[in-house]
């Protein structure tokens, strides 16, 4: 095998689908103005207390340019079509054309935490009302992870490898460092990573309401007649995350491609770290996670006290936000009260495999805008005094580092350190 090259590797364009917003500039606006994405379940109906969820509003694959109605009917599983318009967007953002040169050196990463899911749940609607006749023969593609980086390829042009990560919550930042590795090592000049989650179905809600992972919202909760309201990561009635479906695709290149194509890097992958627990399939173990954003600092050729702000993994969960505070403390040590901390999942939900790219790209757009986005619905916890939290408003300050955290279930962890330019 060849050497590696060790090129720099730099963000030059994302798009994102959230609770907020079908693209990234409504989203940011939204979220920028301190605005929730969350109302009452819609896409299905569900007996449950954990009724309030995020949807991404008015997305319908049906309209989107070049989805006939029947390609609309057979590509039943909603990430295929969010992976095409996504990496579409992001393509666009950065002005890169697919063309002889840059189309074979363009891998797509695109993970997803439950995949087709969505899909399957229609096929047993149809063999148990209808017959086993009316199993869909396109479930089983419907159902391959990389099927939608395929269906993006096809529509956009490019011919580099497609590889659908999966780590659970962590997916989003599992793609994006598996491409920068890629392109550092010269398997690939760009790369479309990122995560996506069409997750809003009956099976889906009421296990992670079963397994008391969702906030249930009660007539005594706030939630209640403002809905906006049942996310509050790091907040002292925190009761547990608002799931959502979404989607995040950033488009990674090489420095000397960036040059080349007269491109516009907004921020560089400049660490990552990734381990896993060995220890619990819901539950965090400390050390390991301490070693995981550690691994991503000194990546980067960082000291701790250079990082400016931290985007919480923060689902909202007593446990999780707690454990991910006493982590923090570990590797800031008395830094950490000046380390500025934001929640994104308090205004977008917790869009499982999408979550950390969806963040990434907040992230990037808010050290560009020298803006950090707030973490709204807040309480202080005496417990958590020494986070400087970006409470409920958005705060104008620089930032140069940014580490980015994911944790997911199996114990799997991927922590990112982005530069800002």
């Amino acid at each position: 095998m060849r050497p590696p090259q060790n090129r720099r590797v730099f963000v030059v364009g994302y798009a994102a689908a959230t609770a907020l917003g079908r693209d990234f500039a409504t989203t940011w606006r939204r979220a920028l103005a301190g605005e929730a994405g969350f109302r009452r379940l819609s896409r299905c109906v569900v007996e449950t207390r954990s009724n309030v969820v995020g949807e991404i509003p008015d997305w319908d694959p049906a309209a989107l340019p070049g989805v006939s109605a029947k390609e609309a009917l057979v590509w039943n599983a909603g990430y295929i079509f969010l992976t095409v318009e996504m990496c579409r967007q992001a393509l666009a953002d950065a002005g890169l054309e697919m063309d002889a040169g840059s189309g074979p050196r363009t891998a797509c990463l695109i993970g997803s935490a439950l995949n087709g899911s969505d899909a399957y749940r229609i096929a047993m609607d149809n063999y148990t009302k209808l017959g086993p006749l009316k199993v869909s023969p396109y479930l089983l593609p419907n159902l391959c992870a990389n099927v939608p980086a395929g269906k993006a390829g096809m529509s956009l042009g490019f011919t580099g490898p497609i590889i659908a990560p999966e780590g659970a919550c962590a997916t989003g930042n599992h793609a994006i460092a598996l491409a920068a590795r890629m392109i550092q090592g010269g398997d690939a000049d760009f790369a479309l990573a990122g995560g996506v989650e069409s997750c809003l179905i009956p099976e889906i809600i009421l296990g992670f309401t079963n397994m008391l992972a969702t906030i249930k919202v009660g007539e005594r909760d706030r939630a209640y007649n403002d809905p906006g309201q049942a996310s509050r990561p790091f907040s002292l009635d925190r009761k547990g995350f608002v799931l959502a479906e979404g989607a995040g695709v950033l488009l990674l290149a090489a420095e000397d491609c960036v040059r080349e194509r007269g491109l516009r890097a907004r921020a560089e992958i400049a660490g990552l770290g990734w381990n896993s627990d060995a220890h619990h399939i819901t539950r965090p173990r400390a050390d390991t996670v301490v070693a995981c954003m550690q691994a991503a600092i000194a990546d980067a050729g960082l000291r701790p006290e250079d990082i400016g702000c931290v985007s919480a993994h923060g689902t909202s969960t007593k446990a999780g936000d707690s454990t991910e505070a006493q982590c923090l403390r570990a590797v800031f040590g008395p830094h950490l009260p000046q380390v500025p901390i934001t929640a994104a999942k308090s205004q977008i939900g917790h869009s499982l495999g999408a979550a950390a790219a969806i963040e990434a790209a907040l992230a990037i757009e808010s050290m560009q805008q020298g803006l950090m986005l707030p973490t709204i619905n807040h309480i202080p916890d005496p417990e958590l005094a020494d986070l400087d939290l970006v409470a409920n408003q958005a705060r104008r300050q620089h930032c140069e580092h940014v580490l980015s955290n994911a944790f997911g279930f199996g114990g799997t962890n991927c922590c990112l350190v982005l530069r800002g330019l």
